[in-house]
């Protein structure tokens, strides 16, 4: 009997592919609101244009999700997802009409929400359910490495060229290029003909999975939602940090040192995970936000900020990839897609409303209130974990 393979090569050409559109997206995520000041943009229209892509790309990674189930094809999503996200760098860059700006931060956004269910459920069908945890971690892990060197490379290029963003945008399609490239590589295993015709679905068809799917996976994207609702943008734990004098390197660097803890503590999360649960995981893990977000209210040091930035790192390792994880084992394997892209579509449409109640608290009962309410709320979902989400069998595969 042959062993099997953990990290297939699907598993390692997609983690790269993430790796380097990563790089991509955080060279330009700790300069983008300076750009979009620069050009002209208020921090009215700022807020318009990210909504207006966020809620992009919330509401297609649902529809993508199902048509990529239903035609039972991955692989075209993930090339036409990535591909997107990559020329939308240079874009920006091209003209700086506010309608120009918009088009390409949405086809940005728009990329994302066409490959995410696609992307997930092609390393879903790439391991076993023992195996899950290990591979959504090593995912995540080299997604959130990008991320990391992504600032990095911002803040180089910024040192000696400062204040020219314009041509960071043409630099960060370099990486988006490389993302391309390596998408041409990956092959999909071949699918028997579906099934159901994917002509005539309307672009809210995939609402109709909560009623057909199982009760263990209503219950655990329940919960899963109710976190999401108390777990604002991470700008506001920059923003933290920038309150209490921090200079803007010192934010950056605290950002990368997160995305770092992140990055290498996915994989071997994961792996633990798998011998423990991966419920019982995401429970550690969303203890650990608690935990942290409850020290943000009163952190006031470099030393401390360090601390609970290794923290945030160990629950977004603990959560990120265990959550997706968790959904797969959940989902028929014909609607894998359509299970990730439904919790990740309300997801995103969650954060929209997090963020904005998190400005508003910030706003109306200051900073340590933003952070003590959050921190209780989702103290509340692992209760919610501990009592409701009860242990079920998991749908063979």
């Amino acid at each position: 009997m042959t062993k099997h393979r953990i990290i297939t090569r699907t598993v390692l050409l997609i983690s790269f592919v993430s790796f380097f559109n990563d790089i991509a997206s955080e060279m330009l995520y700790p300069v983008l609101p300076v750009y979009l000041r620069s050009i002209g943009f208020s921090v009215l229209l700022i807020g318009i244009l990210e909504g207006i892509a966020e809620a992009t790309a919330g509401l297609s990674k649902g529809y993508f999700g199902n048509l990529s189930d239903l035609k039972q094809k991955r692989l075209p999503f993930i090339r036409v997802g990535y591909a997107l996200s990559a020329l939308s760098k240079p874009l920006m860059a091209v003209f700086i009409y506010p309608l120009w700006i918009f088009f390409a931060r949405t086809l940005d956004r728009l990329g994302k929400g066409i490959r995410t269910g696609s992307r997930d459920a092609i390393l879903s069908d790439e391991t076993t359910r023992e195996h899950k945890g290990k591979v959504f971690g090593f995912h995540r892990g080299m997604d959130t490495l990008g991320a990391a060197i992504g600032p990095g490379l911002a803040l180089g290029y910024l040192f000696f060229f400062p204040e020219r963003y314009r041509w960071l945008f043409f630099l960060a399609f370099i990486p988006g290029l490389m993302a391309i490239l390596l998408t041409l590589f990956i092959r999909e295993k071949k699918k028997p003909e579906p099934e159901r015709p994917s002509n005539g679905i309307h672009f809210l068809s995939y609402f109709s999975y909560w009623r057909k799917a199982i009760p263990g996976y209503r219950l655990l994207v329940a919960g899963l939602l109710l976190f999401t609702l108390f777990n604002s943008s991470d700008v506001f734990l920059l923003l933290a940090v920038k309150e209490q004098g921090l200079s803007d390197i010192r934010m950056i660097g605290v950002y990368i040192f997160y995305n770092l803890v992140f990055a290498l503590m996915s994989y071997p999360i994961g792996w633990l995970a798998d011998r423990i649960g991966l419920k019982t995981m995401l429970i550690i893990g969303l203890a650990l936000f608690s935990a942290v977000y409850f020290g943000f209210g009163w952190a006031g040091s470099i030393l401390v900020f360090g601390i609970l930035f290794f923290g945030y790192g160990l629950y977004a390792a603990c959560t990120d990839g265990i959550s997706r994880a968790l959904i797969t084992n959940l989902a028929n394997r014909g609607d894998t897609a359509t299970a990730i892209g439904f919790y990740t579509s309300f997801s995103s449409l969650m954060t929209l409303l997090a963020s904005s109640l998190a400005g508003l608290i910030w706003f109306t009962l200051g900073a340590r209130w933003m952070f003590i309410i959050s921190a209780t709320g989702v103290a509340i979902t692992v209760l919610y974990f501990l009592v409701a989400v009860t242990r079920r069998k998991p749908v063979k595969k």
